[in-house]
């Protein structure tokens, strides 16, 4: 059984603190962070900041400079071990003289996988894996989504009343939640490499879908991406503005597929509208690992049906709307208690006077 010190776990905490920082701007690459110390004293730290740029390792070592030589390097994820646009950061710790490694959790990219770790055991570091591996997993969920089952992480955000409705249908209702859950919703956007919504939710409200305000230079607005499979939604829409990159998905049979246009994706159609597997598949391949959809019921309930929602982002309102409001999801009428879907808490805090709530399924879906 590996040991961890309270040093240890104080270090590493710190790291996946420096690692959070680059939540708004590294992907499609993940977030590290590192921290170099000789015990409790600590001479170097550093975040990966954005894709193309120098790595958490490099940052925390260019800091410590000299004083690198025999010091523990605490790395959130396994450094890597290839060269693309940086150089190689198992290299760098060997060529720093650091004593020992200690890495939060493997990296599954089938470039590095282990091999980081190898190279640094076979240059004589002492190596320890797994302090806080699963913290710094969570931080990295949709990273190693995309790795691992070909798709982003899925969040899906509804606000609901206590009776489960979303809105009413007179137009007068544009938000049911609070200023606090309103912000809040901007915390999650931010944290996204791409917001999906549907046509009839863009057709019906116009929305934006941007993030408010980015949090540092190097943040990236995330992609917002119109499932539009007849092409409804006119140019005009403020989703497809220039405050931030869009893209509009659409039946491969669609005139718009024939366009060679980078803001147009074409899609295979099935029973329910365009084939959401395929979409989280070409999401994937552009590098945008976490997804957050903001929808309304009929897109929302399909990709519950497609088992294709790993949290649900819900945001309880303490008003009653009354059955002529609209619905939160359209879901199959379930006869039998074995067919329905079944949620674990993940998390719940209290924004003003609403609830949010974070669930999982009980039962995560399996790889593509």
């Amino acid at each position: 059984m590996t040991y961890f010190s309270e040093v240890d776990f104080q270090h590493m905490q710190h790291a996946l603190a420096l690692a959070e920082r680059g939540s708004h701007s590294t992907w499609p690459n993940p977030r590290v962070g590192c921290v170099i110390a000789h015990g409790p004293q600590i001479v170097g730290e550093g975040w990966h900041r954005q894709a193309g740029g120098p790595h958490a390792e490099v940052f925390a070592l260019r800091q410590a400079g000299s004083l690198a030589r025999g010091a523990t390097a605490y790395v959130t994820m396994e450094p890597c071990s290839h060269v693309g646009r940086t150089g190689a950061c198992h290299q760098a710790l060997i060529d720093s003289g650091v004593n020992a490694v200690v890495v939060a959790h493997q990296d599954p990219f089938k470039q590095v996988n282990g091999q980081g770790i190898a190279q640094l055991r076979s240059a004589g570091i002492d190596v320890r894996v797994g302090l806080l591996g699963s913290a710094a997993e969570e931080l990295n969920r949709g990273f190693l989504s995309t790795v691992q089952r070909q798709r982003p992480w899925v969040q899906l955000k509804m606000g609901m009343s206590l009776d489960g409705r979303t809105a009413l249908d007179n137009g007068r209702s544009k938000w049911i939640t609070g200023a606090r859950a309103r912000a809040d919703v901007q915390y999650w956007r931010a944290r996204s490499a791409a917001i999906l919504t549907g046509s009839g939710t863009v057709l019906a409200d116009d929305p934006l879908l941007t993030v408010r305000q980015l949090s540092s230079p190097e943040a990236v607005a995330p992609l917002r991406v119109v499932l539009d499979s007849q092409g409804r939604v006119p140019r005009t829409a403020k989703v497809f503005d220039d405050q931030a990159p869009s893209l509009q998905v659409v039946h491969r049979e669609h005139p718009l597929a024939a366009q060679e246009n980078p803001q147009v994706l074409a899609l295979p159609g099935t029973e329910q509208g365009l084939d959401l597997h395929q979409l989280m598949l070409e999401l994937s391949r552009r590098g945008l690992h976490d997804l957050m959809v903001e929808a309304g019921p009929t897109l929302a309930g399909n990709l519950l049906q497609a088992q294709l929602v790993d949290e649900l982002l819900l945001y309880v309102a303490p008003r009653l709307l009354g059955d002529l409001a609209r619905p939160l999801v359209h879901l199959p009428a379930f006869e039998r208690l074995e067919e329905v879907l079944d949620f674990s808490l993940h998390d719940v805090s209290q924004l003003g006077t609403d609830l949010r709530l974070r669930l999982r399924p009980a039962q995560p879906s399996s790889p593509l």
